[in-house]
């Protein structure tokens, strides 16, 4: 196991494989490193060094109760990147991923950053309010909040059903990716997924899209039900500088899995452009 451990002393568990021009991925709540397996594999194959982490308190990293705010995440990120020396580094983050990718690029990435992708992503800002009155209510949240609390088994089951679209008519679902969701999931600590919900929320990220100069590819499946797509991905592309957005018909928040030929393509398409 690779293990960097943090000026603060949080150990981030890490994987660096392969060798080329460098990708760092970054996962959603509350999973890990391991949800970025279908893009992991495709990019080996084609040549990629690919580097993945599991955020603090998430996956195989310390379960740290302090710190799970997005500015932390992104200087977490900066701290793997400067022990790695990385280049040159495309960063695609999923959901709450793609958060800190946006954070850590306008803030932390000092030259370090060549092009982002945002992918189902959270920015700009999730929760409703009067300058986002469009967002999703306050109220959504705390029941997020409540079932992490006090269902967080069963909740983690019950969740995967939106996230991968599989409440849809003729959706193929499978229970190894249900499993596999949960198990991620439940190897987190509770605490870093339960102060994590208002990280990935309430964070208003206008702010640093507004900022971005690099070439940013916006992903998001029009059949969001974690993230709707239009008052996210929408939303992020027209506040960037250089942006491109694809939004795809039917596909799901968990579309990196459910959809990852297709997300693939896109992404080595942007990649290699």
């Amino acid at each position: 196991m690779s293990i960097l451990k943090l000026k603060d002393g949080t150990e981030i568990f890490y994987k660096d494989q392969g060798e080329g021009p460098i990708l760092m991925f970054h996962h959603g709540w509350p999973l890990s490193s391991d949800d970025w397996d279908a893009q992991v594999i495709f990019f080996l194959q084609k040549g990629y060094r690919v580097v993945t982490h599991d955020r603090r308190g998430h996956g195989r990293s310390s379960q740290d109760i302090y710190g799970h705010n997005i500015e932390t995440y992104a200087a977490d990120a900066a701290e793997l990147v400067s022990f790695l020396d990385l280049q040159d580094v495309v960063h695609i983050g999923h959901s709450t991923g793609g958060g800190e990718v946006i954070r850590y690029v306008n803030k932390y990435a000092q030259g370090r950053a060549k092009k982002a992708v945002l992918i189902s992503a959270v920015p700009p800002i999730m929760i409703a309010s009067d300058s986002n009155p469009d967002g999703v209510p306050l109220a959504v949240f705390d029941q997020i909040r409540d079932q992490t609390l006090n269902n967080r088994q069963q909740f983690y089951i019950d969740l995967t059903i939106p996230f991968y679209g599989y409440n849809r008519a003729g959706a193929d679902v499978k229970e190894g990716v249900q499993r596999n969701w949960w198990r991620q999931g439940m190897m987190g600590g509770i605490v870093a997924h339960y102060e994590g919900i208002k990280a990935f929320s309430e964070t208003d990220f206008r702010e640093d899209l507004q900022a971005v100069d690099i070439p940013v590819l916006v992903l998001h499946g029009e059949d969001d039900q974690i993230v709707p797509y239009q008052n996210a991905g929408v939303k992020s592309a027209k506040l960037l500088k250089n942006a491109k957005l694809i939004t795809y018909p039917g596909f799901p928040h968990g579309m990196p899995t459910t959809e990852a030929k297709t997300i693939n393509k896109d992404l080595l398409a942007f990649i290699e452009s």
